[in-house]
C-alpha cells in the first residue's frame, strides 16, 4: 500500500489546476474540471478526485479533445436549452447553460440542458446538485463508451450510462443518488488495476465471456450491468434519451469515434429540471411535507439516504483535509515536468 499524504482542498484544486493549464487546457476549462475533481475527492470518491487529472491530461495527449473551445447556447423551444461543446470537456458546458436551465425551468415549470460535442468524464452529482441548490429537482444521464455487455451477452454494447438524481429539501444536504447502470463505475476497476487488487465477480467479463476477479482482463473484455436486465433496460433507455433522443452519438459510436486513441468518451448529456413550486403551487409545504416523512421512514428504521457516505466525508474533509496515495501524487507532479 502506497503512504498516503494529507491535503487540503485548496492544494488538491490548485495541483488539478496547475496540471492542466501545463499541459495545455485553457484556463476557463482548466478552472472547471478542477473543481469538480475537487469535488470529488472531497467527497472521498476517488475515481473521479485527484486520479482523473491523469485521464484528462492523456486526453489532450491524444488529440481528440479541443483544449480551448467555447461553448454556444442556443434554444429551440422555450423548455429547451442547447449548448454545443465544440468537443471540449463538458463542464464548462454546464457551467454555461445552468443559468438558463434555471430560468426556464422556473418559467415553465419543467426545463432540458442538452449539451452535445462533450467529453465527459466526471461525476453526475454536482452537476445535479448544483441543480438542486437553486430549489428544482435534478436528474441527469450520459452515456459513455461500449464498455458493458447487456444483459446475457458478453460484448460492450452500452456505456456504463450513469443517472442521477437531486431532491432539494428545506433543510441540509439535497436528496441525492447518482449510479453507474453498469455493475461498478469503470474508474473503480482501472484504479484496482492500477493497484494490482482483485475486484469481485459479476463486475465484469474476460474476452471469452469468462466472469473474473481480474481487472486487466476485464477492462480487456467487457463490464456488466447492475441487477441483470433490469439495470440493461435502464442502460438503452440512457442510451435513447441521452443519445438518440438529443442529436448525439451512443456509446457504440462514441467507441468507433475515439478509434484507439484511449481519450475520454465523446457523446452528449440530457439534463432536467424540475421547479416544486410551478408543479405545485399553494400546496408547495405539503408536498415538502410529504417528501420528508419518506425519507423519515427510511432513516427511522436504520436505513440511511444515498450520499449520507458522501456528506459525512464532505464534512470530514473540510476539517481535516484529503488523504492522497503517494504514487498518484508522484505521477500528476510528472505531468507537471
Amino acid at each position: 500500500m502506497s503512504e498516503r499524504i494529507n491535503l487540503s482542498l485548496e492544494q488538491v484544486y490548485d495541483l488539478a489546476l496547475r496540471a492542466l493549464i501545463h499541459n495545455g487546457m485553457a484556463e476557463e476549462h482548466a478552472r472547471a474540471i478542477a473543481d469538480v475533481i475537487t469535488q470529488g475527492q472531497r467527497d472521498e470518491c476517488h475515481s473521479h478526485g485527484l486520479y482523473r487529472v491523469l485521464v484528462c491530461v492523456r486526453s489532450l495527449r491524444s488529440g481528440k479533445v479541443d483544449p480551448a473551445a467555447l461553448p454556444t447556447v442556443s434554444q429551440p423551444a422555450p423548455s429547451i436549452i442547447k449548448v454545443d461543446a465544440h468537443h471540449a470537456y463538458s463542464l464548462l458546458a454546464f457551467q454555461t447553460g445552468l443559468p438558463v436551465l434555471v430560468e426556464q425551468a422556473r418559467r415553465q415549470g419543467v426545463a432540458a440542458l442538452v449539451i452535445r460535442n462533450c467529453f465527459h468524464f466526471s461525476a453526475l452529482w454536482p452537476e445535479v446538485e448544483a441543480i438542486a441548490a437553486h430549489g428544482l429537482v435534478g436528474l441527469a444521464m450520459t452515456p459513455s463508451h461500449a464498455w458493458v455487455a447487456p444483459e446475457g451477452g458478453s460484448k460492450g454494447v452500452f456505456g456504463t450510462n450513469p443517472l442521477a438524481f437531486a431532491w432539494p429539501r428545506p433543510q441540509g444536504e439535497p436528496f441525492v443518488f447518482d449510479f453507474a447502470t453498469s455493475a461498478i463505475a469503470r474508474g473503480d476497476i482501472e484504479l484496482h488495476a492500477r493497484q494490482q487488487k482483485p475486484i469481485p465477480l459479476g463486475w465484469g467479463v474476460d474476452v471469452d465471456g469468462v466472469p473474473s476477479t481480474d481487472a486487466q482482463a476485464v477492462l480487456a473484455g467487457a463490464m456488466q450491468t447492475f441487477g441483470g436486465h433490469k439495470g440493461s433496460a435502464l442502460a438503452a433507455m440512457i442510451e435513447l434519451l441521452a443519445g438518440a433522443l438529443i442529436g448525439d452519438m451512443t456509446s457504440a459510436q462514441s467507441l468507433a469515434f475515439d478509434d484507439g486513441a484511449g481519450a475520454t468518451p465523446c457523446h452528449g448529456e440530457l439534463l432536467l429540471a424540475f421547479d416544486p413550486r410551478r408543479f405545485l403551487g399553494d400546496d408547495l409545504a405539503l408536498g415538502q411535507e410529504r417528501a420528508e416523512q419518506l425519507f423519515s421512514a427510511i432513516t427511522d428504521q436504520g436505513a440511511r439516504l444515498p450520499s449520507q457516505r458522501r456528506f459525512a466525508a464532505r464534512q470530514r474533509s473540510r476539517s481535516e483535509g484529503v488523504w492522497v496515495e503517494q504514487a498518484l501524487l508522484q505521477d500528476i507532479e510528472s505531468l507537471l515536468v
